[in-house]
């Protein structure tokens, strides 16, 4: 099969476009026939091996699975032994990994089935990205109806979810972007957008502020926060060795001498969010927004593309 592979850590030039061996199905899997997959900043993080941190699991000199794409949608294709929950030719979504390929194998519970009123292109630009907005709002950020929510990074792939899941969940929400993308996350359904160039987003209180972006220090972005108010650190690189890990360390630190709640966040993917997200997209309360799509071949203009954070939404892999 074609697959997007990678024999050490670097930029994108060390992607490789190339025959592999399909994967064969253990008990507890499924093997997809994959038909679309999404770019997020795992992919990048995991191509670079940044911060170096990470590679204490995925290898210390090189990846250990050499296929990136962790985002799948597509048609099952064979069932292991101990699954009972698909059969081949059920349409499907979730986690996998190495989904930048003609077929991925994953366990049965990182997936459900694709809506129908979704495409495959679509299904697939939720599971990182929605865990991740989810997590932050209603586990870290315990939201609550008829809060005040910021969203900083509001135009990027987790960002439009965070907007529109914020407002599933009856928030007052803001959001802070790009002057390119401002009209974008107007349309996602955010009250209010700023524009982080000109716009001073500390003249408001906001009773929980969701950080993707991650590139403030804490106490300017507290400076927004009401009396009681939470932030979430989603985002952030913060150097090559521990990178956002630092950022979460400070905000535990900092929770023992400020009033404020601040908490950072590691988002696990799990068939139960997977399956609030899918009824959401389902009932159309929250949709996928594609920036662009590239062939299976362009996995590493997509990714470029991504990184530097240009897109509206999400990047998308068509296999």
């Amino acid at each position: 099969m074609k697959a997007i592979v990678q024999h050490t850590y670097g930029g994108t030039d060390v992607l490789e476009f190339a025959e592999v061996p399909a994967p064969q199905v253990k008990p507890d899997e499924v093997v997809v026939q994959v038909r679309a997959s999404a770019v997020d900043a795992g992919v990048w993080h995991l191509m670079t091996g940044l911060p170096y941190l990470l590679r204490l699991g995925f290898g210390l000199t090189r990846p250990r699975k050499p296929i990136r794409g962790m985002d799948v949608a597509g048609t099952v294709e064979a069932v292991g032994a101990n699954v009972t929950t698909f059969e081949p030719g059920d349409e499907v979504f979730g986690t996998c990994d190495g989904a930048f390929a003609e077929y991925a194998r994953t366990h049965h519970t990182k997936l459900v089935r694709k809506p129908k009123n979704l495409t495959f292109e679509q299904a697939a630009a939720i599971p990182i990205s929605g865990f991740t907005a989810l997590a932050a709002l209603r586990d870290k950020g315990e939201i609550k109806a008829g809060q005040r929510v910021l969203v900083i990074g509001a135009g990027g792939g987790v960002g439009s979810y965070a907007v529109q899941l914020a407002k599933v969940f009856g928030a007052d929400v803001t959001g802070l972007c790009s002057a390119s993308k401002v009209e974008f996350v107007r349309g996602l359904g955010a009250d209010e957008v700023l524009d982080y160039r000109k716009d001073d987003f500390t003249r408001d209180e906001f009773d929980l502020i969701v950080d993707i972006a991650g590139n403030r220090p804490i106490n300017h972005v507290r400076k927004a926060l009401a009396p009681s108010g939470t932030l979430v650190i989603v985002g952030g690189e913060r150097g090559k060795v521990i990178g956002g890990v630092s950022g979460l360390v400070k905000a535990v630190a900092m929770n023992l001498f400020v009033k404020h709640t601040l908490r950072g966040l590691i988002s696990l993917s799990n068939k139960e969010d997977l399956a609030v997200l899918s009824e959401l997209a389902e009932a159309g309360r929250i949709t996928p927004a594609i920036d662009r799509v590239h062939p299976l071949s362009e996995v590493p203009e997509a990714i470029a593309y991504a990184q530097a954070g240009r897109a509206r939404g999400k990047v998308v892999i068509t296999v």
